[in-house]
């Protein structure tokens, strides 16, 4: 399904009674702003009625748009995960979507946001020093192993966030930024709604489980869209290992030494012959089931987005994933 026009342009809304009939035009500028409202079972793309003839600004310039779900034609078997989207960022295309705006949990997919936050409002150079807070005692919560008074910089801690899905960093992160969880939670939940991304609420950084941290695919698709216009983001999701030295309280060194979680850069899972896998990232809890996001490019260089929440396990996530990009 093929996007709203560029940006700059507008839309024309005739009211018809209760009816909002849309057609683009080329009427007179007129600014109207947006209410952020959770509770609307629809994502950024959203206008509301005003004045008949009046001009309305759009947060979906220049974005894919769906209303509903896009399977015809396509040879996708999404049966084991609950909602999935691809995304054809240059042209506009919703390829496919499944319960794209249905709210759900995205686990560590989370940490995408994080980390546009951390380098909107920090810098890599800045030094974090690691509070009490960072004790995650959450069974199976991954970490890297923090202690009360290491310290680390930015950019070691966006590695550890989005390579190793260290949740203990994400609290790292947060603290320094926002001062504390909550803080940044606020700042997330102000760059979601930025983004556009208005079906969404975070109340951590890590997305461990609470039942008010809730996100779609198509939020997602809008958080990870801007995420790849960030070369350092981009730099960390494309790195396989990841090397470094921090500081414990006493200045000692600790050494980090830590993986990619992404089956396709570690070859462990291959994507279609005409696809290349730039990055992405994994997220995984009990509630959420086996997620993942990837931002990957075919054999023209053309970028695209796909997401699959709450796939069945790791194995099913990526055939899954695989059959998606196989529609590009």
């Amino acid at each position: 399904m093929k996007c709203i026009n560029k940006l700059g342009k507008r839309i024309c809304a005739l009211a018809l009674g209760s009816v909002m009939i849309l057609s683009l035009t080329a009427c007179s500028a007129k600014e109207y702003g947006f209410a952020y409202d959770r509770n609307r079972n629809n994502s950024g793309y959203s206008t509301a009625a005003h004045t008949q003839g009046e001009m309305l600004e759009t947060y979906a310039s220049d974005l894919c748009v769906t209303v509903g779900d896009v399977t015809e034609d396509t040879d996708v078997d999404m049966s084991q995960a609950t909602a999935a989207g691809l995304f054809d960022i240059n042209s506009k295309d919703v390829i496919y979507a499944k319960n794209i705006h249905e709210r759900m949990n995205p686990a560590s997919l989370t940490k995408i946001l994080t980390a546009l936050c951390a380098l909107e409002y920090g810098n890599p150079t800045d030094i974090l020093t690691a509070s009490e807070n960072v004790n995650i005692t959450e069974a199976g919560a991954v970490k890297l192993g923090l202690k009360a008074g290491d310290t680390m910089t930015m950019d070691q801690a966006l590695y550890a966030l989005l390579l190793r899905s260290a949740n203990d960093v994400a609290i790292l992160i947060a603290e320094h930024i926002g001062g504390s969880v909550e803080g940044f939670a606020d700042m997330m939940n102000d760059m979601a709604k930025r983004l556009g991304a208005t079906n969404s609420h975070f109340v951590n950084p890590n997305g461990l489980t609470d039942p008010n941290h809730y996100t779609t695919v198509y939020d997602l698709y809008l958080i990870m869209n801007a995420a790849i216009s960030n070369d350092k983001i981009v730099e960390i999701m494309h790195t396989e290992t990841y090397t470094s030295v921090y500081h414990d309280q006493n200045g000692a060194e600790k050494t980090m030494n830590i993986s990619t979680t992404n089956a396709y850069l570690k070859k462990e899972a291959f994507a279609p012959n005409n696809v290349t896998v730039i990055g992405g990232k994994t997220g995984t809890t009990n509630a959420a089931g086996s997620c993942l996001i990837l931002y990957s490019r075919d054999s023209t260089g053309n970028p695209y987005i796909s997401i699959i929440l709450h796939s069945e396990d790791r194995t099913t996530m990526y055939t899954e994933m695989t059959d998606l990009l196989g529609e590009i």
